[in-house]
């Protein structure tokens, strides 16, 4: 029988949360005393330290989320912490540094935007690190749905010519600075000309202006096509992210920045012939067995498999201010996204070390 372990003892009884108490505008946000979350058999109680802001827990508080989101619930699907209560025979320590993220937190269950959260043990990942909080709040959410994409999503190998279609968003520097690392050739887009050197700083070779017709400037540079496309804008570019790939290439959907989670009237011929479609899905999800899901209500409309009626994914990039990421260290605090962010092969269960940094451009501004 598992016997539990404690920081310091016992927890306080109350503790100060951000909760969305119905759906609605910026007033269902609330930030209140709450009792500490009592921990399960199998489960961690972690401090929090910091936590991530991504556009999921805003389609949350308009109640355009999950179906098995009910209210009021503490938002928040990522955090960064400190265990405070675990099984006894479980591997972990009290004290112990650990991130968690996805796995319905913040959804079915109450989230990181509070002093304690509690989350199944099989979803927290310890690492080792003398970085602060809030640049490793900046990260777990981040940096799966980079690597995912390009290891899950795209199967990158070294010596492949990869675009990222929404490049100066955090996930477009994370994925470019990761992709650099498996050793193949970045081709980013930004809308903005004045942005090209944010994208050379983080290691992309061709930095490329995005006027929503990218094709024939990625086929002069590459005149066979990309290996591999990540599809960080949305579905109102993906016809023309397609034309950008060689035969036999993949694109993957991770996000839809310019909020464009359908296609009006899609057909499968609108992907050329031999060129792969795939998305990526959250970790605490069912790998999907279908590139496409059924149709939305209303004819002829298509979206990404998995991202849910409200059209927003469980995972990727938010539509919003591209490169504009906040990690919050308690209810009603803010920072702005570090300039260093660090990790070392970010999406597995591997300490998070200062030798490792990822160097990214002091602003990120919209």
């Amino acid at each position: 029988m598992s016997h539990p372990t404690a920081a310091n003892g016992t927890a306080p009884a109350t503790m100060r949360a951000v909760v969305v108490t119905h759906p609605g505008a910026l007033d269902a946000l609330e930030i209140k005393d709450v009792p500490v979350p009592v921990r399960k058999p199998g489960w961690v109680r972690i401090e929090v330290k910091a936590f991530g802001v991504n556009e999921s827990e805003v389609t949350t508080r308009k109640g355009e989320s999950d179906a098995d989101v009910t209210y009021p619930r503490i938002p928040g699907i990522e955090g960064v912490g400190v265990v405070d209560e675990a099984d006894e025979d479980g591997g972990l320590r009290p004290g112990q540094q650990v991130a968690t993220m996805m796995g319905g937190m913040g959804r079915s269950y109450d989230g990181a935007y509070a002093q304690y959260v509690t989350v199944p043990a099989g979803q927290v990942i310890p690492f080792e690190t003398s970085l602060p909080w809030d640049v490793v709040g900046a990260l777990p959410e981040m940096f799966q749905t980079a690597y995912g994409s390009l290891t899950r999503g795209l199967d990158l190998k070294a010596g492949q010519t990869l675009l990222i279609r929404g490049g100066t968003s955090m996930v477009g520097l994370s994925a470019a600075t990761m992709a650099k690392e498996i050793g193949a050739t970045v081709i980013s887009t930004t809308r903005h000309a004045d942005r090209a050197e944010e994208l050379r700083a983080v290691g992309v070779d061709h930095p490329v202006v995005d006027d929503g017709h990218l094709a024939e400037k990625i086929r002069a540079l590459v005149p066979q096509g990309v290996d591999a496309a990540l599809e960080l804008v949305g579905c109102t570019v993906l016809p023309d992210t397609f034309g950008c790939v060689r035969v036999h290439g993949t694109v993957c959907f991770t996000g839809a920045l310019a909020s464009g989670w359908s296609i009006p009237d899609f057909t499968p011929f609108m992907i050329p012939g031999g060129v792969r479609l795939t998305q990526l899905r959250g970790p605490g999800h069912r790998p999907a067995v279908r590139c496409l899901r059924p149709p939305a209500p209303g004819p002829g409309r298509w979206a990404p498999h998995g991202s849910g009626r409200e059209g927003l994914p469980r995972s990727g990039t938010g539509p919003g201010r591209p490169g504009r990421r906040r990690v919050r260290h308690h209810p009603g605090q803010a920072r702005r996204c570090p300039e260093r962010l660090s990790g070392e092969h970010a999406g597995r269960r591997t300490p998070v070390t200062d030798r490792s940094c990822l160097l990214w451009p002091r602003r990120h501004p919209g």
